[in-house]
């Protein structure tokens, strides 16, 4: 295990031999990792496995509480947070391992939940990533918003998942129990290949946190790599353990985050005429929110797009590298508006991909 200036590394039982490497990034999240690490360190296996908590400069006690209550749990210390991407670059770049899975503190685990992803990986060398099966942690035979049963993206940028369309998420019956190709990965839960997370150069940083895993599989996928999601793990994501779904500060990354993720990602066929329309339709929503008195969220919008405007040039750099290196069109593309087509009362993902 590597060390720099920027990381304090304690020294329990970590043994750099190991194939896998479960890394949970936890900021402040005592009390979620009380509640959802002791299904973690239950049902991953010791002997070829290793639970890692890179805590993200936290305040609450939480390294102190993990050494007391959790001896078999590597930490590992950054000096500050530096967010859910750079927290990942930084704690990723000292670990070891074949494969990572980067897990959310608020996600509990089931018997065999890991053996899966990681039998897809060793199955498929071009395979990039994969996710388990997310269900609700409040509601349990439904899916979970944050990638249900693997992710996709519209013509437009938006995401959702086979399971989950914008607001709606379906009851889990057993529906969509095939391993297939999507999109992304969700970041609640995601299998990763060690090699193709340094090829990529991990995370954007810059994106903070919101969409940085979308961002990481477009990017892996324009390499020639294929993303997936494995059904026969199942996982339950409380979800909204950072920052609530109507948070200010939420809005802002994610609107600008999905604008910076377009403008990097999309061929040039396709750049100029969805990144104005994609504002355009922002703008709408941004008008929405006025409507709803939420003038806290109309005012993130705006920032949003004009912190775009202001990257544009890093932006654009960023682009050039991306685009001088790709030799794949990505699958998991509907090629349609989801907005339009959950307007229309088209709330499922059925067969439509």
């Amino acid at each position: 295990m590597k060390t720099n200036e920027n990381f304090q590394l304690s020294t329990f039982n970590f043994q750099a031999d190991k194939r896998l490497a479960v890394v949970i990034l936890n900021w402040n999240g005592r009390a979620l990792m009380e509640e959802f690490l002791p299904s973690v360190v239950a049902c991953t296996p010791g002997e070829w496995a290793d639970v890692i908590v890179a805590d993200n400069g936290s305040t609450d006690g939480s390294a102190e509480m993990l050494r007391a209550e959790f001896p078999r749990v590597e930490v590992l210390l950054l000096d500050r947070n530096y967010g859910y991407a750079g927290g990942y670059n930084r704690a990723l770049a000292c670990i070891e391992a074949d494969y990572y899975i980067l897990l959310n503190s608020d996600v509990e685990t089931s018997p065999g939940w890991c053996e899966p992803l990681i039998a897809a990986l060793d199955a498929d060398p071009r395979l990039a990533a994969v996710q388990p099966k997310l269900r609700a942690y409040d509601r349990r035979e439904y899916f979970e918003y944050a990638g249900a049963c693997g992710g996709f993206i519209d013509a437009f940028g938006y995401p959702f998942c086979r399971g989950r369309i914008l607001f709606t998420t379906e009851r889990d019956e057993g529906q969509y129990d095939t391993f297939r190709s999507c999109f992304w990965a969700s970041g609640a839960c995601m299998a990763c290949r060690r090699e193709l997370f340094t090829r990529v150069g991990g995370f954007d940083e810059e994106f903070f946190a919101h969409m940085e895993e979308i961002d990481l599989c477009w990017r892996a996928q324009l390499v020639g790599y294929r993303i997936a999601v494995e059904p026969a793990s199942v996982v339950y994501h409380l979800g909204g353990g950072t920052l609530p779904n109507d948070s200010p500060r939420k809005i802002y990354l994610n609107y600008r985050n999905n604008l910076w993720m377009l403008y990097k990602n999309l061929p040039a066929g396709r750049l100029w005429f969805t990144v104005p329309l994609r504002m355009a339709m922002d703008g709408a929503s941004a008008f929405v929110y006025l409507a709803q008195g939420r003038t806290d969220a109309f005012r993130q919008v705006w920032r949003a797009h004009m912190d775009f405007y202001r990257n544009l040039k890093v932006l654009h750099t960023k682009r050039k590298k991306i685009q001088g290196e790709a030799q794949a069109r990505p699958c998991g593309i509907y090629g349609k508006s989801i907005v339009l087509r959950y307007c229309m009362g088209r709330k499922v993902f059925g067969d439509m991909m």
